[in-house]
């Protein structure tokens, strides 16, 4: 299949799981404090550059099909944050990107001993895995946090918008971190989703 199209058809399947890992869990997923579980999609630009518009379309439309509406601030405003954050996420994630794609294509006839140690992630690619996972985590925190609190409440202090950007990045750091980078680095190791590498 041409490559264009298997990413067109990904960034599909993308969006979709984002919506259905919204929408079902929308009491958690929406408001000032917050459990996106579909979160953990905006791990995968570090793999494909096809989840930065699959994660940016799967957020546009669950904000639009969220139950409470929260109007066009929310559907446009977390929808782009989310796209700046998959971009950066896919930028600064290249040394990762490069490391999986030498263990796919690097380490072929060496010794066990050699590839035991080939497949240890270095610390500094442990630090490039995190710094590329902390968009989606400062800049949802940052944004959304932001502007919930006017969206939500009549006229909310300095206090209450502080309270929901902490919330906000506290909420997105357990479900990236927590479920999102174990999930990354499962499918980093599985050959399938190795061709899926830009």
């Amino acid at each position: 299949m041409n490559k264009k199209v298997f990413n067109l058809a990904l960034a599909g399947v993308l969006a979709a799981l984002y919506i259905i890992l919204t929408l079902p869990f929308a009491q958690f997923a929406f408001g000032m404090v917050q459990f996106r579980l579909a979160e953990i999609l905006t791990v995968l630009p570090i793999l494909t550059p096809a989840a930065i518009p699959g994660v940016f379309i799967g957020c546009l439309l669950a904000n639009f099909l969220n139950p409470q509406n929260l109007g066009l601030i929310d559907i446009l405003g977390g929808s782009l944050t989310t796209l700046v954050a998959a971009y950066l996420t896919w930028k600064i994630g290249k040394p990762y990107r490069q490391y999986v794609l030498k263990q796919k294509y690097g380490i072929a006839g060496q010794d066990p001993v050699k590839q035991n140690q080939a497949k240890k992630l270095p610390n500094s690619l442990r630090l490039n895995l995190i710094l590329a996972l902390l968009p989606p985590i400062l800049l949802n925190g940052l944004v959304v946090g932001t502007y919930l609190p006017f969206l939500l409440t009549d006229g909310p202090d300095l206090l209450l918008v502080l309270g929901t950007i902490l919330s906000v990045s506290i909420s997105q750091a357990i479900v990236i971190l927590g479920i999102g980078m174990p999930l990354l680095i499962l499918l980093s190791k599985n050959k399938s989703f190795q061709d899926l590498l830009a």
